[in-house]
Order: structure tokens, then C-alpha cells, then sequence
């Protein structure tokens, strides 16, 4: 029987074949449309509404390897692929039974609380601007991070809405160095009414179909999607790097790169990197949904070690991308994979799944 994971195998000619031919373009339609056909978009997604619900180590394994042939569109797919499954398992079953009525749709959005959600009857009228809409300009639905505005002495709510695509204004201003062609871009939300039905509580969702894996709630089940694309986009260059050394000759040297003993040593030691941060991040999502599989309340430790071996993950690649591309010379500096995957890395890493606040939160456990 094939499985995700053999699917985004087959595909990787094809989406490898776009990203050379349209890079910096966004990630084209061929590509989007080849990955939804394949279901790809759906393996978050809780069974009940139509998704594959698969586990945190195969997610992690489809989006690597989408992301080994084309950093940009495994970036937006692990976007698109998160932002439905939480809605999916999330939402209240009326939203949930519409939102789901054709299949499992494309949805994107930014998590940050930057939008204003007044009460009104039945639900919130929204209004706030945004930035970094991976994989929006391709999605019907639209995600809005936003803190409910409440009567003194009520605390307000962080809440993550959805809204259709057609009710947001796109604003595009997506000129960066890495991950060109995830269209990325700004939006701005204005006066929308959004249901309760299709919110949840950022830090307290409840869950309403799908397993006890979705009660490690939105930071671990996050951190493992960036987990995937650093995984993948790191496997890549780390396969090109070998590639030029088959062939290269750097001006001025005794011997090909595949012959210098430094050369190899070096890569011996950047895979070895690799592959240690592949083994815990692996086992720590296994732990950590391991933790929760009986039922019982999340792990706070087993999530804090899911999220910090994402950023470990996140931060050596960024960090064996380059020195790959020092290795590499002039074959570097050209456009290519290698190139590329060295800017998607470094884009990558300057996420906040990526930074310290995981490894501060480990700290601070290890310490008290």
C-alpha cells in the first residue's frame, strides 16, 4: 500500500524540476495542485474530517522530504498542513462540518496575536494587519492570530480565527533573502465577522475530534513541521555538497575535493551533525506523543524537548548549510539548490520555532 511518505518520493522530480525553473516565482500551481492531489496538505488533519492524522515522525518525514526537492513549497505545505489540522480538531463541530463539507481545504495565516476581536453576537468582528502568510496566496481559507477585547476587569482571550481568503486584503511585500517563493506576503483584516465556532484558545484548544495527539497543543505540533523543512533542506545540501565534490577541482589544489582529506573530514562531520539532530528529533516527537497517547495531560517536559530539538534542528542547519557552502567555493555562489538551500536556512532559522525560547524553557527545567 502506498503511503504519504511514497508519495512525496514520486513527486520530487517534479516539484525539484519547478523550483529550478521559477525560483524566485512563488511556488507554482503544478506543484501546489500535485500535492493536495496526493493528499500531502491533509497529514495533520484529523481522520473524522478527511485528513490522514498520521503520526509526528511520519508528518516530520513528508514534509522533509517535500522540502529535500523545494524548501518553499515544504515550507508552505507544512503552513498549509498545520493551519487545517488545527481547525480540524479544534473548531466547533457546525464550522468544522462547513469547512470540511468538499474535502480537506488549503488554509495559511500567522499565529501572532495581531488583530483586535470585539464581541459581537455569535461571534467576533476582527480587525488587525499581518505579515508572513506562508502559503496564503494559494489557500481559500485565512488564519488570524487576535486578542479578544473584553470589559475591565475580564482578561482578554488570544484567540486564532479563520475566515475565507476572499474577506482578507492580500498586500504582498515579500522581498527577502530566503524562502523567496513562499509568497509570503503581508495582510490586512478589516471588520470581519468570524464565528466562535471558528476560533479556538491558542493556549487552551479543546479538542473535539482526532486522537490525544492534539492535545500537545499548537507550540509542539508547530515545532515538528519546522522540524520537517529544516530536516529536508539540510538532506538536500548536504547531498549536493557531495555532488560537487565528484567533480570539482578547486583552482590551486593538489588533488579534487574528493580527494582531500580535509574535504572529507568535513563532511564526515557535517553528516554526523545531521544525523544526531534527525535521531532526537525524532525520538523527542515520538515521546512526546507517546505522552499523551493514554489520554492523561500533556507532558509539559516532553514538549518543551519536542520544541527545543525543532530549534537544535533548525539552528544547525542553518549552521552545516554554511560551512557546505564555504566547501563548496564558486559552485556555491551560483543559483542552484545548494544556494538555495543555504538562503532557505538561514530565512528559516530567523523564525520564532526557531529561536531561543525553546532552549531557554529547557534551561530553565534542567535547572530547577
Amino acid at each position: 500500500m502506498s503511503t504519504a511518505l511514497d508519495s512525496a518520493r514520486d513527486l520530487y522530480s517534479t516539484i525539484a524540476a519547478n523550483a529550478e525553473r521559477t525560483s524566485p516565482e512563488p511556488v507554482p500551481t503544478e506543484t501546489v495542485e500535485a500535492l493536495t492531489e496526493a493528499g500531502l496538505h491533509a497529514i495533520a488533519t484529523p481522520r473524522e474530517v478527511g485528513g490522514s492524522e498520521l503520526t509526528l515522525v511520519e508528518q516530520m518525514d513528508v514534509l522533509a522530504e517535500v522540502a529535500r526537492a523545494d524548501g518553499s513549497a515544504g515550507w508552505c505545505l507544512l503552513a498549509n498542513s498545520s493551519t487545517i489540522a488545527f481547525f480540524g480538531a479544534w473548531a466547533g463541530d457546525g464550522f468544522a462540518e462547513k469547512l470540511f463539507a468538499d474535502g480537506v481545504p488549503l488554509a495559511a495565516g500567522q499565529f501572532a496575536p495581531n488583530g483586535v476581536a470585539v464581541p459581537e453576537d455569535g461571534g467576533y468582528r476582527l480587525t488587525g494587519d499581518y505579515q508572513f502568510g506562508s502559503g496564503i496566496a494559494h489557500s481559500s481559507w485565512a488564519g488570524a492570530g487576535t486578542i479578544t477585547e473584553e470589559p475591565e476587569g475580564t482578561d482578554p482571550r488570544f484567540l486564532f480565527a479563520l475566515m475565507p481568503v476572499a474577506d482578507i486584503e492580500l498586500r504582498g511585500n515579500w522581498d527577502v533573502l530566503g524562502l523567496e517563493s513562499t509568497a509570503s506576503y503581508d495582510y490586512a483584516v478589516r471588520d470581519v465577522h468570524v464565528t466562535e465556532e471558528a476560533t479556538f484558545d491558542f493556549f487552551a484548544p479543546v479538542r473535539r475530534r482526532g486522537g490525544p495527539t492534539y492535545d500537545l497543543g499548537v507550540m509542539c505540533l508547530t515545532a515538528v513541521g519546522h522540524a520537517g523543512f529544516a530536516l529536508g533542506v539540510t538532506r538536500r545540501v548536504l547531498d549536493e555538497l557531495v555532488e560537487v565534490a565528484r567533480t570539482k577541482h578547486r583552482m590551486g589544489a593538489a588533488a579534487p575535493l574528493k580527494e582531500s582529506e580535509r574535504f572529507v573530514y568535513a563532511v564526515g562531520q557535517l553528516e554526523s551533525r545531521f544525523r544526531a539532530a534527525k535521531a532526537w528529533v525524532h525520538d523527542a516527537a515520538s515521546a512526546a506523543e507517546a505522552s499523551v497517547a493514554g489520554g492523561g495531560e500533556p507532558d509539559l517536559s516532553a514538549i518543551t524537548a519536542c520544541r527545543q530539538a525543532s530549534v537544535f534542528v533548525s539552528q544547525q542547519g542553518a549552521d552545516i548549510a554554511r560551512e557546505a557552502y564555504l566547501l563548496a567555493g564558486t559552485t556555491a555562489l551560483r543559483d542552484g539548490p545548494l544556494q538555495r538551500g543555504f538562503r532557505d536556512l538561514h530565512a528559516g532559522s530567523q523564525h520564532f520555532f526557531a529561536s531561543d525560547a525553546a532552549t531557554l524553557d529547557l534551561g530553565r527545567e534542567l535547572l530547577a
